[in-house]
């Protein structure tokens, strides 16, 4: 069966066609053999651009991957947490790779509902090292997204938004890998505006502990509250804004599970100590040691109570 590799120039669609393969190769190898030099990074400060468009563009079927390949080498937890008990059609997009041997590889999963965007990383023994999704359809008059991955491996998500008059304001999302920590990080944000909904970067953990979720007030400040692999521990994401006042900030990181009700998060020089208490209608925030500087001056605050989101339609 031919496997084609579908990439997206500047403005318009670029597709690549690789050649046949004479034998089945498992998944990732499959798509590690497939168009190896289809990349130079040393000819250009972008390796790859990708347009929204390609997450709704129809996908040839010939790069259709099966799912249970799929699940072997990139755990079920990656696809549940963006369509829990549906089952996706799958589609090998691409292939980069890093000089030390990490992998990249983009794949497109896609049903009636939804479309994902997902890139993942594995070492040079292709074993799983994290996965995350880029793009995610929602169709939303107005807004654009597209995504940006350099010759340094820094993935780009930028996203841009008319206003009226021909206005449009623009926001950037860069994640890197970190494989040591076996996971993309969020290294820099710069937000689409005052209205934009902020950018959880734990959003797709699982959500098996007890109080995992979203709370907060509004689009601007979260919450977020996830499932983490070692147990006795959870990831939290925290972004909160102050409107009229100089106050905002964010905090990210793991935090044990001290009690039934309860978190703390403290780690080893970081001066910030915080503890998480819920109940079944929210949280409440307790800064055990100074956080201030997390917010932006040293009389801001992360202390408060917040209600619990309500859990959105996809």
């Amino acid at each position: 069966m031919p496997y084609k590799l579908c990439f997206f120039a500047l403005l318009l669609v670029l597709i690549v066609s690789c050649g046949k393969k004479k034998k089945k190769k498992r998944w990732p190898g499959m798509m590690m053999s497939i168009c190896r030099n289809l990349w130079n990074f040393s000819r250009g400060s972008v390796a790859l651009y990708i347009l929204g468009y390609l997450l709704y563009a129809k996908t040839d079927d010939s790069l259709l991957i099966s799912a249970d390949i799929f699940n072997e080498f990139t755990p079920d937890s990656i696809l549940n947490a963006s369509f829990g008990t549906e089952k996706p059609k799958l589609y090998a997009i691409g292939k980069f790779s890093e000089k030390e041997g990490t992998v990249y590889l983009m794949s497109k999963a896609a049903t009636a509902k939804q479309k994902v965007m997902f890139i993942a990383a594995y070492n040079k023994k292709n074993e799983f090292l994290a996965a995350m999704p880029v793009m995610k359809s929602k169709k939303e008059a107005g807004i654009t997204t597209s995504v940006t991955i350099d010759k340094l491996f820094n993935i780009n998500k930028k996203t841009i938004k008319k206003l009226p008059n021909d206005v449009e304001i623009s926001g950037d999302d860069v994640y890197v890998l970190n494989s040591a920590a076996k996971k993309f990080m969020l290294v820099m944000t710069d937000s689409l505006g005052d209205d934009a909904e902020v950018i959880n970067p734990i959003d797709t953990l699982g959500r098996s502990y007890k109080y995992a979720g979203d709370y907060g007030v509004g689009s601007r400040n979260i919450i977020s509250i996830r499932d983490n692999i070692r147990p006795g521990r959870v990831q939290f994401y925290i972004h909160l804004e102050e409107k009229n006042s100089n106050c905002s900030g964010e905090l990210k990181g793991e935090a044990n599970i001290t009690s039934e009700h309860t978190l703390v998060y403290k780690q080893p020089g970081d001066p910030c100590a915080l503890q998480f208490e819920f109940d079944k209608n929210g949280v409440t925030l307790k800064e055990l040691e100074g956080c201030g500087s997390r917010m932006g001056a040293l009389d801001c605050t992360f202390n408060g109570r917040y209600p619990k989101k309500k859990i959105s339609k996809k």
